[in-house]
Parts: C-alpha cells; structure tokens; sequence
C-alpha cells in the first residue's frame, strides 16, 4: 500500500484499519475537502461505500446501519455546515446507545478563523453526546504517524461500541491540507510521495483490539436476588426498548410465573406469558389497581404507555437490570439498578430458582389479555376504513417472516405498542430521543445492513421531513424495502394533547400541507400503491415485500376520526372488562 501525499495516506490508513476492526458499511456525502476519504473507502473492498445527498440523510443512514450491525459505521462529510447538519443523528446516536463514527474534513488550522470558504469552528461541535473527539491533526510525512492513525482508528472503534462507556457516536476532526486527491501534483501544489509505510499488523489483525467483558452478578449478591423472586407470586417482568436477547427473559418468565410487559421494541413481545394488551389493561383504574405487583423486573427504556407508567409507582419495588448500569428511570420509581449482562442475569436466576412456576397471577392476566383483545379485534374489524390503530396491527402481522418493522415516532410507535398481536418480530425505533428526523434514512439503512426483509410505517409528517433520504445513489444501491405511510394530512398526535382545544391548533400543531404522496412516490421512482379497504393492507405488504425494490404504500385517514376511535376503543375494552 502506497500514498500519494499525506491526505491520501491517513485516508488509506483509516479505510484500512476500520476494515480490519471489522467496519463493513461507511456513508459519504460528497464534498471537496473530504476527497481523500471518499477516494479510500471507495477503493477498500472490504467495505461497501453508499452515497447520499443530504449530510443529515447520510448520518441516520449510518445509523440505521449500525442499529442492526452493532458495529459503528463511518459517515464521511467535507468541512463547514455538512458537519452541523450531522448533529440530530448524534443526539439520536448518544440517547439511544448506537454506535456511530463521525469522520470529518476540515480546514487546516492556517485557515480557521480567517474567513476562508466552508469554515466553522468544528472542535468539539457535538459537545458531550459524543463518547470521545479527537482532532487527529493535519497529517504530516514523519516517523510515528502511521502508528498514531491507527491506534487512533482502534480507540474510536473501541469507545463507539462501548468498551469504557455505553455505546455511541464518536468524532474524530481529520484538517486536510492540498492536495487531497491522490496525487504528487495536483496542478497547483507540488508535494513528494509520503515515505513512511503504511502497513498495519500481520495477518490483518487491527493495530489493537479492545474487548468488553460482560457484566456479571457475584454469587451472593445473585442469591439475594433470586430470594426477593422466589419470594413474590404478585410479579411482572418489564421489557422497554433494549438489545437484550429475549430468550432468557421468557425462561426467567417460566421460571417465576410472571406475566411478561413488552414493548414492541423489546423483541420480547410473543410468548405464553406475554400481554400483549398490557396497555390496554393498566388504562382500565379497576384492573390496574387490582393487579399491582409486589415486585417488577425491570429491562430496557420505557415510555409508550401512559398507563405502565402510573402502575410503576415508587411505592412499588422495582430493579432495573441494564448492561451500562443505565438510568432509565423517568418516573424517579426504580429502588434498585443491576449493572449487568441481562441474559446472564436472567438466566442466573432461572438456575437459583431451578423449575417453572405457574399461578392464579399470572392466569388472571392471561384472562384478561384475551378479553381485552377480543373487544378491541371487534372495534378494529367493523369497517372497511382504514384506520391507524388496524394499520399498525395488521402491517406488524404481514412483515415477512426474519423481516424487520421500522417504525416511526409520534402514532405509529404508540399505535403498535396498542395494537400489535404477540409476535417474534425485531421492530426498530429511533426512541432515544423519540423524534421524527431521519425516519426514511434509518429505514433504508436498516433494509442494507444484512439483507432481511424491512416494511416501515410511518406518518406523513415523518415521511416529508426526510424525503431527501431517497435521494441514495439509485445506480450504487440495490435496496429493498416497504414503506407504509399513514396520512392524515398533519400531526395527529396533537390531537390527543391539551393543545387540541385552541383556536389556532389546526395552524400551530395540525400543520395540513396538502402533498400528493403519489407524485413524492414518482419523483424518487418508489412503486406506489393506495389502500382504501383496510382488509387488503396486509396482502399489499407483503406481496410488495417478496417482489423487492422500494415501495410506498399510502394509507389515508383521518386525524379527528382517529381520536374518537381510540376513545371507542377504550370504552370498548373497559366495558369487556367490567362484565
């Protein structure tokens, strides 16, 4: 491996490394002084480089890759703007523990603070949301710094995957002087070959690798542990957004007789001792205050459900386990956080409390779960009309098997979290900091991480505020994916929120913008469908899912309507209950 100049060296040394780290996948957005980047991870066959138009399209590009490689993806921008336009995908990246590598150009310091074209201040820019910075220095032809690069490479690797800390973005400043093409002579400036070698370690290996042990439990701590379990029949276990392999949840489940609260997210929601209608359930005052539990296990970020976060008071105990020892505790409700390995601490348990538990608790909940489900099946299958509760049970049912849902935030989310039956399904959510940015760019990079089959569904609002992640080079980029939009013409979460009953509500938060969907479709060259019988939503999705390519399929409702059917829907289910 030879360089040009010192720009294409420590270009190449990076491309090179984070190969051997085990990067696979990296996002450009084109510019000038990132040249010498573009260049390397376009010419390293180990890794595929995918191009978009809009720097913060790229970035949750990258990490919706990452969300699904578990690995941080490298998003490469010039200097100036492109840099700041990276930002809502780090706040989403640090919240939500996502492993992302911010890799960008800049001036060198003799241009900084002089005026010169595309330069802004871009030390630190991302303040405490990345886990490190590093502004790497103006790569330079001398003995050491080929060492430098990669070890430098290795620990920003190390500390996005969350070796030292949780997982998430890492920023390293890389100020290219000219030339930054691969050349000695790029016609204005002369400049030697660079001299230094730039091989890495024998046999591929990374200049140094860092691994993470997982986080156990000693022995008597685990024992009194299993004692408060084994102790309470009146139990539940609590399952929010985590990467935590449900598996040895559900045994744990098994283990104590307790019914299993899973968010969508969770992975967790299937399963004989699943509610899938928690929310449902803990809406209704009477079941709730019936069922408090003595003790709640608690794993993963709540917070779709209103009524799970009146039942978990402080007054009930409850231990939240987590592998980062995170604070996940909005309602300040938690008495008691596990830094630990969730599947080993769960399957820990299991072996202290050594066979299955079955209980009047738990068939009660099971009871209910089925009347509740019952009520609002009845509700939902009335009419022909689409609606957006039916929209998101039925598009969760008619994911192709090993496919993934990805699902917007504001309704669709919470509409899930309501109405999807228990499934195995791998659902994924920007809910780190809940916002709508990015949506169509996580999706895409969900759809090329591995290959699975991807439906998404979201809203309108959602869909426009990132229809420039469509723009990804369509002669580069094979990418499969279903994208299902409800369109209510606005927010219509806004409606459900005391804000509703102002005068200047429709302007303010309704926000109708009147966009045909159909000529967005055409404009990006996405197959485009509209649905208007609600019974044929889950045959479109899943035939458009087996053909391959990008798809849009639009469903129309109505945002008033869609209030009034959630208080039906809940009136429905409480009366259920109550007979």
């Amino acid at each position: 491996m030879t360089a040009a100049n010192p720009a294409h060296a420590l270009a190449l040394v990076l491309a090179d490394e984070l190969a051997r780290l085990g990067v696979t996948d990296a996002v450009l957005a084109p510019g000038s002084r990132s040249t010498a980047l573009a260049m390397a991870f376009h010419d390293e066959p180990r890794i595929r480089l995918h191009v978009e138009v809009d720097e913060r399209s790229a970035a949750f590009l990258a990490l919706g890759l990452g969300r699904v490689q578990g690995r941080p993806v490298p998003v490469i921008t010039t200097s100036g703007s492109a840099v700041a336009n990276l930002h809502p995908a780090v706040v989403e990246a640090d919240t939500g523990r996502v492993p992302l590598l911010l890799l960008t150009a800049d001036r060198p310091p003799e241009l900084r603070n002089t005026a010169a074209n595309q330069a802004i201040d871009q030390l630190g820019i991302f303040g405490r949301a990345a886990r490190w910075f590093c502004e790497v220095g103006t790569p330079e032809d001398v003995p050491g710094a080929v060492a430098y690069w990669r070890s430098t490479a290795g620990r920003a690797y190390a500390e996005a995957v969350g070796t030292s800390s949780p997982a998430g973005p890492v920023h390293l400043n890389l100020a290219f002087r000219e030339p930054t093409v691969p050349a000695s002579d790029d016609g204005r400036t002369s400049a030697r070959p660079f001299e230094q070698p730039l091989e890495g370690r024998p046999a591929g290996r990374p200049w140094v690798s860092v691994d993470r042990a997982p986080r156990v439990v000693d022995d008597a701590d685990l024992a009194g542990f299993a004692g408060r379990v084994a102790s309470t029949e009146r139990g539940a276990i609590v399952v929010g957004q985590t990467t935590a392999d449900p598996g040895p949840i559900h045994a744990l489940a098994a283990a104590t007789g307790w019914p299993v609260i899973a968010e969508p997210t969770s992975r967790a929601r299937h399963g004989e001792h699943a509610i899938a209608t928690a929310s449902h359930l803990l809406r209704h005052r009477p079941f709730a205050e019936a069922h408090r539990p003595a003790f709640v296990l608690r794993v993963g970020r709540t917070g779709l459900s209103r009524g799970l976060s009146a039942w978990l008071g402080p007054d009930v105990p409850q231990l939240l386990v987590d592998p980062d020892g995170a604070w996940l505790d909005p309602e300040r409700s938690v008495a008691d956080i596990v830094a630990a390995d969730v599947g080993r601490f769960c399957a820990s348990l299991v072996r202290h409390l050594a066979v299955d538990t079955s209980s009047d608790w738990l068939e009660r909940w099971r009871d209910a779960d089925l009347v509740a489900a019952k009520a609002v099946a009845e509700v939902l299958d009335a009419t022909e009309q689409p609606t957006e509760p039916r929209t998101a049970r039925d598009v969760a049912a008619a994911v192709p098997d090993h496919g993934r849902l990805v699902v917007g935030s504001s309704m669709p989310v919470r509409d899930l979290d309501l109405f999807m039956a228990p499934r195995d399904l791998d659902v994924v959510a920007n809910r780190g900091a809940s916002g709508i940015d990015g949506f169509v760019s996580t999706a895409l990079g969900v759809a090329l991480a591995d290959g699975r089959p991807t439906v998404a569904l979201c809203g309108d609002l959602t869909l426009l505020h990132d229809s420039s992640g469509f723009l990804l080079n369509p002669d580069a980029e094979r990418v499969d994916a279903v994208f299902v939009v409800v369109d209510n013409d606005g927010g219509g979460i806004f409606h459900f929120l005391p804000q509703a009953g102002y005068p200047s509500f429709e302007r303010l938060f309704g926000t109708p913008h009147g966009r045909d969907l159909s000529a967005l479709a055409a404009l990006h060259g996405l197959a485009y469908a509209e649905v208007a019988v609600a019974s044929r939503l889950g045959d479109e999705v899943s035939s458009r899912a087996d053909v391959g390519g990008l798809h849009l399929v639009h469903v129309r409702t109505d945002r008033r309507d869609n209030l009034e059917l959630h208080r039906r829907i809940t009136e429905a289910v409480g009366a259920a209950l109550d007979a």
